[in-house]
């Protein structure tokens, strides 16, 4: 694919590249999208499945729900763009990812920064004393399991109605003040406080690139939209880059 030579000269002097994704890029290794024609929305009201008042009066469902979504988190891999964006770490100092999705996959690729703004799914704590449980298989069926205080222990995720967790929020509005060049990728753009950190990136005069299959409501903001899938463009991107970039000692 061509690159502007804009974005082409800025990626050839950039030491800090920031990556902000959204459901899109899960998408294409086989993890379900919120939103869309085939996204887990339309099939469950968000209210009944991802609140902290629906876990109290379902926590069974809820639990079970997670879990099934656990499952294929755990048989889906990191696709083409996670793996773009881990080799690009041989090429600049600075790779940092701030994501909305809950699937560890950027980790899974091998990416050393990672900011989770809406927790990870793999993560689990006592609703009740805060213990942890994270990276934990629990084996007990369709029950929610309970820690040893008697509290029910529940998904580390960002529910509606709660907020986001303070340091990841903090890393990622530094990364976007600090990076040379900021990709959006994936993300409708309509998931508030989230949504801020592009424009932010933006407003402290960064260069903003936004892949996406389609425009979005911070389209206009950008400095430039690359239409199409990320596990097709992110490679390409990396293709470009080794050609003036050489890989760090």
């Amino acid at each position: 694919m061509q690159l502007s030579e804009t974005l082409k000269n800025k990626l050839a002097h950039a030491e800090k590249l920031v990556f902000f994704t959204g459901a899109g890029i899960s998408a294409e290794s086989g993890v379900s999208t919120f939103r869309g024609e085939d996204g887990i929305w339309n099939k469950f009201k968000p209210e009944e499945l991802a609140s902290f008042q629906a876990f109290m009066k379902n926590a069974d469902m809820v639990w079970d729900w997670y879990q099934y979504r656990r499952k294929i988190i755990h048989d889906v891999m990191p696709n083409a763009a996670h793996l773009a964006i881990t080799e690009l770490q041989n090429y600049y100092p600075s790779v940092v990812v701030v994501t909305q999705n809950i699937d560890n996959l950027h980790t899974r690729a091998g990416n050393k920064e990672v900011y989770e703004l809406h927790g990870n799914i793999e993560r689990n704590f006592c609703s009740a004393c805060k213990k942890r449980f994270d990276f934990v298989t629990f084996d007990n069926g369709k029950s929610v399991p309970r820690c040893d205080c008697g509290g029910l222990i529940r998904p580390d995720v960002v529910w509606f109605g709660e907020s986001l967790p303070d340091d990841q929020y903090s890393a990622g509005e530094d990364a976007a003040d600090a990076c040379d060049v900021f990709f959006s990728i994936g993300t409708s753009s309509i998931v508030y406080p989230a949504a801020y950190i592009p424009l932010r990136a933006k407003s402290a005069r960064k260069y903003v690139v936004e892949i996406n299959l389609a425009e979005t409501e911070q389209s206009r903001y950008f400095d430039e939209l690359i239409p199409g899938k990320a596990g097709e463009i992110l490679p390409a991107v990396v293709e470009v880059i080794k050609k003036f970039k050489k890989p760090i000692s």
